[in-house]
């Protein structure tokens, strides 16, 4: 049945006509194609809470899928992210819990505390969330960053009666929050009441959170009260053997002036005097490279491998990502194809990913995309499409299209297609360089999939065949693409 359009189309009518639809890749079509045929046309927040309700009920998963990332390109608020949270149940298909964390972060991402206090409160108790502790950890973090530490610690201890047990995360969220807001009397007790609870048997893991509580002590200047909480935490926290704390040299601290000396020796005994572990060593490196301190966390590491321990992916992406954060990208890339390889840690997407997404500087992208492909080639380090996206839209903004075009082959052979704007920048990049027949044949590529070009692209194409004299053929291009 051919459908009729308005001359004007709204999200209203169009909602109405996908509705009509008895086949759901029919309404998906109609759905796509509204975009290419109204250039002012844009979908909301109900006539996708619509269509995908139309695939989700059908049993059209990977479309499903497919659309919410097409949502998510499209930059929809919150207010279409509950509606659709709220439609959810009718798949049959959907985690439930997942889905309520995932808002929750949103709205706490976007700083929305107030909705985000409101789901929780509307949604937590249901039976369909199977767990309260993430999305109460997401609270916290919230009030931590609003300096309310003082509230964060409420709810902390409020957990029990909520029949949710805090973990690591929730500890070490409360204690940065305590530390920060200089509460360290509350930060301390908090910290004595892990020994009974989560580190009953002794973690390496927990030295991230005692470590807070302890450089906090040493900048406020509480030198002396740090080195006793440090003898309980080898004692009670990481059940350290007496022959591990007893060699500890308080010495080689210095009589405390210096702070960072101090903090550095602290770091040290937290290491040393526990029982060496995997978990220790990488959450102390991890930790260390997040805050900057590359030299002390390469320390680590050495160590670390002195003691036979292999460093794991986690270690070494945290590393790419603080040197790229100080500009040092060949180094990061350098510890990609040399450092990991040597402990047999292979380079996965992932650390690309992370590499891309931390890079501050331009002109780097020719780098990265030659590291990738050596890698490639040498150990079947294959990137994903998160890679390959941001790699492309790095491409385009350092005027690279060429390359970027043929990036963009390698990527549609893998069916990863990109958002509207690295299309966008992409085809005006191509036809800058009168490269008319590549940037039209990206054109039709992005319109077949309901991407919409912007005005630009439309200007920058005719501008380009104008100027090359091929009118003839540019009209029989956008006629082509007129039919789509």
């Amino acid at each position: 049945m051919s459908i009729r359009w308005p001359r004007v189309l709204n999200p209203t009518y169009l909602t109405q006509i996908i509705r009509t639809q008895k086949n759901p890749l029919k309404a998906l079509e109609i759905f796509n194609e509204a975009k290419s045929k109204y250039p002012n046309y844009s979908h909301n927040g109900p006539v996708y809470a619509t269509m995908i309700n139309i695939l989700g009920t059908s049993g059209r998963l990977k479309e499903m899928s497919d659309l919410i990332e097409q949502m998510k390109e499209d930059s929809w608020l919150v207010d279409e992210a509950i509606s659709l949270y709220k439609n959810i149940p009718q798949f049959n298909c959907v985690n439930w819990t997942q889905s309520f964390n995932t808002l929750l972060k949103i709205m706490v991402n976007e700083n929305k505390l107030e909705d985000a206090h409101s789901l929780f409160v509307e949604s937590s108790c249901g039976w369909e969330v199977k767990s309260r502790v993430q999305a109460l950890n997401l609270l916290m973090y919230a009030l931590c960053r609003k300096s309310r530490s003082d509230l964060a610690l409420q709810i902390f201890q409020e957990m029990d009666y909520q029949d949710c047990y805090p973990n690591r995360e929730s500890y070490l969220i409360v204690m940065k929050g305590l530390c920060q807001d200089k509460r360290l009397h509350e930060a301390t007790h908090l910290l004595y009441s892990m020994f009974w609870r989560i580190s009953l048997k002794g973690n390496g893991e927990d030295i991230v959170i005692y470590r807070t509580l302890l450089d906090a002590l040493c900048d406020n200047g509480k030198f002396d009260e740090a080195v006793e909480i440090l003898g309980k935490i080898l004692r009670k926290g990481l059940k350290a053997p007496k022959r591990c704390y007893n060699r500890l040299d308080i010495t080689q601290c210095g009589d405390g002036k210096d702070v960072e000396v101090t903090k550095r020796w602290i770091h040290e005994a937290l290491v040393r005097g526990s029982v060496p572990s995997t978990a220790s060593y990488t959450s102390m490196a991890v930790d260390l490279y997040e805050e900057g301190k590359i030299d002390e966390a390469d320390k680590v590491i050495i160590e670390m491998k002195d003691r036979r321990f292999r460093p794991k992916h986690s270690i070494f992406e945290a590393k790419v990502a603080a040197l790229c954060k100080v500009g040092k990208v060949d180094e990061a890339i350098k510890v990609i194809e040399e450092d990991m390889v040597e402990v047999n840690c292979l380079p996965n997407a992932r650390v690309y990913t992370i590499l891309l997404k931390n890079i501050r500087s331009v002109g780097n992208s020719t780098s990265v995309l030659e590291s990738l492909n050596k890698m490639s080639k040498k150990v079947n380090c294959m990137a994903d499409k998160e890679t390959y996206c941001i790699l492309l839209e790095m491409l385009c903004r350092e005027g690279k299209y060429l390359q970027a075009s043929q990036l963009l082959e390698q990527m549609s052979i893998k069916s990863y297609w990109p958002s509207a704007n690295s299309y966008n920048l992409l085809i005006e990049g191509l036809c800058s360089l009168g490269r008319q027949y590549e940037a039209v044949m990206w054109l039709e590529d992005m319109i077949s999939q309901g991407k919409l070009p912007e005005i630009s692209v439309w200007n920058s194409l005719a501008s380009s065949f104008c100027n090359s004299g091929m009118m003839k053929v540019s009209a029989e291009t956008f006629n082509r693409i007129k039919s789509l």
